[in-house]
This record gives C-alpha cells, sequence and structure tokens, in this order.
C-alpha cells in the first residue's frame, strides 16, 4: 500500500522558504539541501515531511492543492504568529466570514489556511 511521503511546494527563493516554513511548523531540514530542492522534517520525530521546490510557475490565486494548518487553541495567535514570521494576510472572496479558518500566503505567494482547534476527524 502507498503511504504519503512528503507534500511539495513550489517557490522561488528556497532558502527564503525554507526559514518560514522550519519556523511556522518547527521543523527541519533532513539533509543539507540547495537553492533548488529541500525536504524539512518534523522535529517531534514523526513522519510529517514538506519538501520545498524552485519553480517559476505563477502563483495561482485560488489553488486546487493548499494545506491546512490545524491552532492548538485561537487560531489567531497563530495567525499573527506567521505574520511576524513574513506570512501575508489574503482576502480570501470564496467563503464567507463565517468561515472557521483563516487563509494566509507564505513569502512565496502560495496560499495555506489556519484553523482553530486539534485536528478534524474525518469521517
Amino acid at each position: 500500500m502507498l503511504s504519503l511521503g512528503s507534500t511539495v511546494i513550489g517557490v522561488q527563493d528556497v532558502p527564503r522558504a525554507t526559514k518560514f516554513w522550519s519556523e511556522a511548523l518547527d521543523f527541519s531540514p533532513t539533509s543539507p539541501g540547495d537553492d533548488t530542492w529541500i525536504i524539512l522534517q518534523a522535529k517531534d520525530g514523526s513522519r510529517k515531511r514538506i519538501s520545498l521546490a524552485l519553480s517559476e510557475t505563477p502563483v495561482q490565486t485560488h489553488p486546487r492543492i493548499h494545506l491546512d494548518l490545524y491552532a492548538p487553541g485561537d487560531k489567531m495567535i497563530e495567525v499573527e504568529r506567521l505574520k511576524a514570521l513574513g506570512a501575508q494576510e489574503v482576502d480570501w472572496d470564496l467563503y464567507g466570514d463565517e468561515a472557521d479558518f483563516y487563509v494566509l500566503a507564505d513569502t512565496e505567494g502560495n496560499r495555506f489556511c489556519v484553523i482553530d482547534g486539534v485536528e478534524k476527524s474525518e469521517s
């Protein structure tokens, strides 16, 4: 059976994106990497990974795939922390004000969501 290895995010500045995502998620590089590719893994010993790959593809305004990040408490505390690391607010027009998530963009413009609470169980 297959297992998910790593989610790859296309970026134009691998070192800058490495700094942002390492601090945002408390991940660290699994190897030295270079300016074109790096794998970051959770420091807690789990197999959670993201990879950053050099890309010249423009950022999508409404991407088909994005990351959902679950905040352990109040999502706005995490939103402010991520903004201090370089994330930008995104004016998201697809959902109303009652949405349980907050949309941000990383230092490269890639969209991701910050959601209140622990990981939601799937049914």
